[in-house]
């Protein structure tokens, strides 16, 4: 019985919560009117104006969204009434939480929020501390998000009016939400806790109601009359009946006292928090603790300077000359050091070895060496010895070359003529023996003759190569000498062809003597047919073909095309978002709906016009799709809004 008694005692009227007020112009700040505005009492409720700031400020950095899924923890779904009933790991939109947060006051839909943004309800709590110091609320102290009686969960009516007036000024966007009268909040529908309020103040626009038996009846309320804007804050209120009446007298007075026309001073928002905050808070920084206010670390991911990293150091450009110079000399070094010796027979390997033997020969007659066959001639099967009168002749006509170097061509046919040797001689000076040395050792003499100028008017057309048919078969070729009569043709063909000439009976008459050689066993090379020799004069066809030009064709006539473009890439939709009396209520419009629907109408132009006295706020340069969507969501928050463009 006696515990029945205290309680009765305790939450009865005359055992209230001590009384507070506060009136403030909304428009500048200044008060009004007080009565212990800086007593600190418990919030209540009014500590969901608190929790759904910080909410709005992790929308607007981006790092939550109205439709972001969040779970129910154990502890928000263990929260007593007022609640929206929801259930440990049941998952629920953000937009039906703030709803039911602001709307219906629910508890658990507050400890929600918290939880999902922080972690943890004390993890929130202190982020809602350091957010109240940046407001310039010095005497707050929250210990959870929803305003349930906690020990040292304080605050004042002064704090809690100028929580009020931030959130007006720094979220426009969303202010709306604390003036409807119901809601859909996902599970249920929803309704105000301040409807009484607002339905029978005159101006009256939200914004937060409170009560706790500790706290009494507590409200935070915001009324607009012409240019006057008040915000007053009740602590203490006996009951629902009592608050609204007191705060209607407080809003009498103020709107009284507020002067028409002051210069508006909008409060400076509260900095947003990065991820990465570092906190030293360990229970000293609360009001009235042990030992003072503690001190705070945060670490800002903030960039503030631009750091440049530091140049390279200077290094001399190498030309490209001397780069690519300098690597083929490094290759060719490379090579040469790691090459293998050449094989035996090969032209490399003569090289090599003539070298090795004669170092001091001259350059002209290493380079004849240089040009020797690479194996003896296979020994000729038949030679026919020509006329003594015939050899003669030609010897005569190259009298200007000398004939007494031993081996040379001359010294042979002079050897012919004089017959000092018989044929079988002559053939084994003309070849070498089969046993004889691979490398033969090259005559000096040879280094030092030049080949006799061809006559004037003679020209030496090449024929086309024809391949080998037959490797192995030793080819035989016909050599006709003719001699240097007007116009001789020589000719050289492969055996069983016969032989070209212009004028066969004069041919014949020249011929002095045919030579039969046997070509080496090994496959050489496609043998080179060599026509005629032919005067310059006898030359009539032209080198080249006649080339034939095609006359282009008539150009056709250009047909003229006309592209219509548009400048504004297909965005020729915008979206309307009422009528204003002045261009500045209209551009401040805009600049409220663009902070609210970023999202959307980030990319739109805003604009505003005057048509019969009254501005119209638009937005421009969207597409139908983004015009139509921005108007939905726009709808939804209760912005009026409509659709131009075609």
């Amino acid at each position: 019985m006696a515990f029945v008694v205290s309680t009765v005692v305790v939450t009865s009227p005359l055992m209230a919560a001590p009384f507070a007020a506060i009136v403030m112009d909304g428009r500048t700040g200044e008060v009004l009117y007080e009565k212990n505005a800086d007593a600190r009492l418990h919030p209540a409720s009014l500590t969901k104006m608190m929790t759904l700031y910080i909410v709005f400020q992790e929308i607007e950095a981006g790092r939550l969204s109205l439709d972001t899924k969040v779970t129910v923890t154990k502890y928000a779904a263990s929260q007593p009434p007022s609640r929206l009933g929801l259930k440990p790991g049941q998952k629920i939109a953000v937009r039906y939480l703030i709803r039911a947060a602001a709307i219906k006051s629910a508890n658990d839909a507050a400890a929600a929020l918290g939880d999902h943004i922080s972690g943890d309800h004390v993890a929130f709590a202190k982020r809602m501390t350091r957010t109240a110091r940046q407001l310039g609320m010095n005497n707050t102290t929250f210990k959870n998000a929803n305003g349930l009686t906690a020990e040292g969960h304080l605050s004042t009516a002064r704090d809690m009016n100028t929580m009020g007036r931030h959130l007006f000024y720094d979220f426009p966007q969303y202010y709306h939400i604390f003036s409807r009268r119901t809601a859909d909040a996902g599970i249920a529908q929803v309704a105000n806790t301040n409807t009484r309020f607002l339905d029978s103040y005159e101006g009256a626009d939200g914004i937060k109601t409170g009560y706790t038996a500790p706290a009494g009846f507590n409200l935070t309320a915001s009324a607009h009359r012409g240019n006057k804007h008040i915000i007053a804050t009740v602590f203490g209120g006996t009951s629902t009946a009592n608050r609204n009446a007191k705060m209607a007298e407080l809003m009498d007075l103020g709107f009284g006292k507020a002067k028409n026309n002051v210069k508006e001073r909008p409060p400076v928002a509260a900095a947003v928090e990065d991820a990465l905050v570092a906190s030293l808070e360990t229970g000293i920084d609360e009001i009235d603790a042990e030992g003072g206010a503690g001190k705070t670390v945060r670490v800002s991911g903030e960039v503030k300077t631009s750091p440049r990293p530091k140049s390279r150091p200077a290094v001399a450009v190498v030309p490209d000359e001397v780069a690519i110079a300098m690597a083929e000399g490094i290759d060719g070094a490379l090579a040469e050091a790691t090459a293998e010796p050449a094989p035996a027979g090969t032209l490399e390997f003569q090289a090599e070895a003539m070298e090795a033997a004669a170092p001091a020969v001259e350059p002209e007659v290493a380079l004849a060496a240089a040009d020797l066959p690479e194996a003896p001639v296979a020994p000729v099967a038949e030679v026919a010895a020509p006329a003594p009168e015939e050899t003669v002749a030609l010897a005569a006509a190259d009298t200007d070359v000398v004939t007494d170097a031993p081996g040379s061509f001359e010294a042979q046919a002079a050897a012919l003529a004089s017959g000092a040797a018989p044929a079988e001689t002559q053939v084994a000076a003309l070849a070498p023996a089969e046993e004889a040395a691979p490398v033969a050792e090259p005559d000096p003499a040879l280094a030092g003759l030049k080949p006799k100028a061809r006559p004037e008017g003679m020209t030496v057309q090449l024929a086309t190569i024809e391949p080998v048919a037959e490797a192995d078969a030793p080819a035989v070729a016909e050599v006709v000498v003719a001699e240097a009569a007007p116009e001789p043709e020589l000719v050289v063909t492969d055996p069983g062809t016969e032989v070209a000439a212009a004028e066969p009976e004069t041919l014949l008459a020249d011929v002095t003597g045919v030579e039969a050689v046997a070509a080496p066993a090994t496959a050489g090379p496609a043998p080179v047919e060599l026509a005629a020799v032919v005067p310059a004069s006898k030359r009539s066809a032209p080198i080249f073909d006649a080339v034939e030009t095609v006359e282009p064709a008539a150009a056709e006539a250009d047909e003229e095309v006309v592209v219509v473009m548009s400048t504004s890439g297909g965005r020729h939709f915008g979206v309307n978002v009422g009528e204003y009396s002045s261009r500045y209520e209209a551009e401040k419009a805009l600049l409220k709906t663009a902070l609210a629907e970023s999202a959307t109408l980030n990319d739109g132009l805003r604009k505003t016009s005057q048509s019969g006295g009254k501005w119209r706020a638009s937005f421009m340069g969207l597409t139908e799709e983004q015009a139509e969507l921005a108007c939905r969501r726009l709808s939804a928050r209760a912005v009026p809004c409509e659709t131009v463009g075609s």
